[in-house]
């Protein structure tokens, strides 16, 4: 079907970046980005962006790019710099590697079939109907796909070249950053803010059509240790402590009813993300989240507490605690700028697209930007089912943020002059 020029560039952008291996690695804390291939992508889109004419632009050793476009207002007509962002990296809850996407070019209604024994489901995704007679992009049953976030980059480099257009809407300075190791949860940690000249910046990281975001999780990642008294299994009575035993019963203690798979809307949870180990020592990850600080610390505060608790269950057996506060609720930096929010809904006006704010259960680069001072809310791109072998996305959703995004820009424009 015929496309828009928008839309097609979009869509060959997305393509040609998916099937770059960008996957991230939670397990490598001592370098940055964790994977090479998040540098091979910045770098192809250091050079798209030079070959568009642009000249300011940023590449450090640690995987962050920003590219800034001129203004094109009159001269002496001063305007904001604003920013957008989105990272290269994919996760890795499913296989991010190796990505072979798929175009459905007139979506017809029914089930897809990405491959012999995976199925994407109408029934069980009842958005696609939105999209009937439209093109999507899917998986092959093997791989996620990676719209989070590389629509949100194929989004940011198509209006990159729109701006530099003679027709360009009209516009202050813009910044295109592109982050890596997103997915970490540290992608921020050696972002350099103090070169970002932006008022307020905009993550292009959301999902379905229409979604805007402006509050998070508050989050923690706490790690633990349990330590075990080996013995021979066969004269083991009395004298062993087995650590993996220590775990799970710690696991155990902990509400089933608090669980990411148990909790939606505001209800924060406890999860046991990741255990390794064997009878002498066992690791064990927590992820904790919740949109009430308070509430967060002491979720924190109970697996200290039930440290205790599993010592005094398994005399001899040592338990350690260590918590990193990883990102905090963006919304206490969004507030103090209304119009950060004021450009997106009349952006959306503009367009005569519907908008709907929601709360983020999880967090982006925003949420990080936020706590360093530039407000930072989230806009949609359009993917569905991330991080998932389901994972699908829908061409006219990623034209429709891309639009919201000029809009915005103008809209930024409009309010200086």
């Amino acid at each position: 079907m015929e496309h828009t020029p928008l839309a097609t560039g979009i869509l060959e952008r997305f393509l040609r970046y998916a099937v770059v291996d960008t996957m991230s690695d939670p397990h490598i804390q001592d370098r940055r980005p964790t994977t090479p291939g998040q540098m091979e992508l910045l770098h192809m889109l250091k050079t798209e962006l030079e070959g568009m004419g642009l000249d300011d632009i940023e590449l450090d050793g640690k995987g962050y790019l920003i590219a800034r476009v001129p203004s094109n207002l009159p001269a002496g007509v001063l305007a904001p710099t604003i920013g957008f962002m989105a990272h290269v990296d994919t996760a890795d809850d499913v296989p991010g590697d190796g990505v072979r996407p798929r175009v459905v070019e007139v979506y017809d209604g029914k089930d897809i079939q990405l491959n012999a024994d995976v199925v994407l489901s109408a029934e069980k995704n009842p958005e696609l109907a939105r999209y009937i007679g439209q093109t999507l992009v899917v998986t092959d049953g093997t791989t996620l796909l990676g719209s989070d976030d590389k629509a949100g980059v194929a989004i940011l480099m198509s209006i990159a070249s729109r701006l530099l257009q003679k027709d360009a809407v009209p516009h202050g300075e813009v910044e295109m950053i592109f982050t890596s190791d997103e997915e970490t949860g540290a992608g921020m940690d050696y972002f350099p803010v103090k070169q970002l000249r932006s008022r307020c910046c905009y993550t292009i990281d959301g999902g379905v059509q229409g979604e805007i975001e402006a509050e998070c999780f508050n989050a923690a990642t706490v790690e633990v240790e349990f330590l075990g008294v080996p013995y021979h299994l066969g004269a083991a009575r009395g004298k062993m402590v087995n650590s993996v035993s220590m775990a799970v019963s710690f696991i155990g203690a902990l509400p089933r009813n608090e669980s990411p798979e148990a909790t939606d809307g505001r209800y924060g949870y406890y999860c046991a993300e990741e255990i390794r180990g064997a009878s002498a020592r066992t690791h064990v990850v927590f992820y904790l989240r919740d949109f009430d600080l308070n509430a967060l610390k002491r979720r924190v505060a109970t697996l200290h507490s039930l440290a205790g608790t599993t010592e005094m269950l398994f005399p001899g057996g040592k338990v350690t605690v260590s918590e990193k506060y990883v990102y905090y609720n963006m919304y206490e930096a969004i507030k103090k700028v209304p119009d950060v929010m004021k450009a997106i809904q009349v952006a959306g006006q503009r367009l005569g697209l519907p908008l709907q704010e929601h709360i983020i259960r999880g967090g982006t680069d925003g949420a990080r930007l936020a706590e360093m001072g530039i407000p930072a809310p989230n806009i949609f791109t359009g993917g569905h089912n991330l991080h998932s072998l389901y994972e699908w996305a829908a061409l006219p959703a990623m034209e429709a943020s891309a639009l919201l995004v000029e809009q915005i820009i103008k809209y930024w424009a409009e309010v200086s002059a």
